[in-house]
């Protein structure tokens, strides 16, 4: 049953083959046999989600159903959830148990959908690899001495080996694309706005961004549908009216025109994942696509962009957290200092350190204009120039990363080399635009993703692009070994 798609879950559930609740107690031994290995969650609900399965029973019985009643699920653990630890894979909220729900949490429950527990991740979504985790790195299915890659690494993971048909995750500057590759799933970052913030701890509030993970486009599809929409709790998000997702997937791909960046191929990218985009790229050129070059030079300056408007960002953000209304708290504080140095040094981890400190100082008088507002400046170069490429393109294709999964260890030590693993997820962040990666091949054996960046708002067209590759291959049916 962990093999099956959500719409074939949907069908049996629909179909009396399978009960909610038998269908949960299926993934929640999954998980207590297999997520030894890959440390994927952080906490685990099988109370709750008996308890949710049940109610989902009950509404099908009463023909209250819809598509995702019943489905097993998990949330990535920045995701406030009322009753249960939301810890933001961080010493600081270890002991925070939320009093309410995220908008996606709350959304996600109205449909039916079952929470099996909180995923793991980089703490407050800050890394690329999993390995910033206070609960220690998730290790990827596929090979488990590499990275899952990162900020979802722990949905990723999960998504991956069938311990779930799906999982929320977050996207500050590709931390669902990036993962989602190196795992070899899909994962959707939306318009920023389409999804609600509310409830999703804050990294970088102009950047941040909710989607799903899933095993494939259409999967990814029927959550989408059930997580956006507007929420006036959120200052945010957008009103704009939504999509029937799933009816958009069966669009044929004649005509499509791709535009494919000279900028992201070039030195640094991985031969063979060259190959394997190439390789993907066929396909859609033998279903009627044709395929352009295109420039994004000004998109090579958005590491150093991101990495001044996203630590300025998490320092605001961050400041919140002080050990004195919640989360960590230092034993013993001699005064009101003590307890804020102490705290706050006791509670971040060294990569969170980094970033508060790095956006502390180009906020700082004198810095501002030399860092902060300079990057900006950048920033809206590359939303200009992503405007003018949707001038002459439908949709912008390009490898998710540089190579596939690094082994864990690799890149600790070496700050600027982990950031530029996002080197080419990140623009879409900075321009707010939607973008998804899809499984387009192995390399060595492992995963390597196939990137799509669409138009504001065009959820509906990327999915339906992805969804129409997936008919043509079948990299996203491949299940690492061991998790058959």
């Amino acid at each position: 049953m962990h093999d099956k798609s959500i719409a074939e879950m949907s069908a049996a559930l629909a179909g009396r083959e399978v009960s909610s609740e038998e269908l949960t107690r299926h993934f929640l031994a999954r998980i207590g046999e297999l997520d030894g290995a890959l440390n994927s969650f952080i906490t685990v609900t099988p109370e709750k989600a008996l308890e949710q399965a049940r109610t989902a029973d009950e509404r099908r019985a009463r023909g209250e159903a819809g598509p995702l009643t019943g489905i097993p699920m998990a949330h990535k653990d920045i995701f406030c959830t009322r009753g249960v630890r939301t810890s933001c894979g961080s010493r600081m909220l270890d002991n925070f148990v939320s009093p309410y729900d995220a908008t996606v949490v709350e959304r996600m429950s109205a449909a039916g959908m079952v929470m099996l527990g909180k995923l793991n991740m980089d703490e407050f979504a800050m890394g690329s690899s999993n390995e910033t985790s206070y609960y220690g790195p998730v290790h990827n299915p596929w090979q488990q001495d590499h990275v899952p890659g990162g900020s979802s690494g722990g949905s990723a993971a999960a998504v991956a080996a069938r311990l779930v048909p799906a999982a929320t995750a977050t996207d500050t500057g590709g931390s669902i694309r990036q993962p989602a590759a190196l795992c070899g799933v899909t994962g959707l970052k939306p318009t920023y706005g389409r999804v609600s913030r509310y409830g999703m701890i804050a990294f970088a509030s102009s950047l941040d961004q909710a989607g799903p993970m899933t095993r494939s486009a259409a999967d990814a599809a029927w959550l989408l549908g059930a997580m956006a929409g507007f929420d006036e709790r959120d200052s945010t998000c957008l009103e704009h009216p939504l999509e029937d997702y799933p009816a958009l997937l069966d669009r044929p791909l004649q005509g499509l025109r791709i535009g494919l960046p000279r900028e992201h191929f070039g030195e640094g990218l991985d031969a063979e994942t060259a190959a394997a985009v190439h390789q993907a790229l066929a396909v859609f050129e033998a279903a009627g696509a044709t395929v352009k070059e295109i420039s994004l030079a000004h998109s090579m300056l958005s590491v150093p962009a991101y990495y001044v408007v996203a630590p300025a960002e998490c320092s605001s953000n961050l400041s919140r957290f002080d050990g004195v209304r919640f989360g960590y708290r230092c034993e013993e504080p001699v005064n009101l200092e003590d307890l804020y140095k102490r705290s706050r040094g006791e509670g971040f981890g060294a990569e969170v350190k980094r970033r508060i400190l790095v956006g502390t100082y180009a906020l700082s008088a004198g810095y501002y204009d030399a860092y902060y507002l300079k990057a900006q400046k950048v920033r809206r170069l590359i939303k200009d120039e992503f405007g003018r490429a949707f001038d002459e393109v439908d949709v912008i294709m390009g490898p998710t990363t540089p190579g596939p999964a690094f082994r864990i260890g690799e890149k600790t030590s070496d700050p600027v080399a982990m950031y530029l693993s996002d080197i080419y997820t990140i623009a879409a962040n900075l321009a707010g635009l939607p973008a998804l990666s899809v499984p387009a091949g192995l390399v060595n054996g492992l995963p390597v993703g196939l990137q799509m960046v669409g138009n504001y708002f065009d959820e509906g067209r990327l999915l339906g692009i992805a969804h129409r590759f997936q008919q043509e291959t079948d990299w996203h049916r491949r299940t690492p070994p061991g998790f058959a």
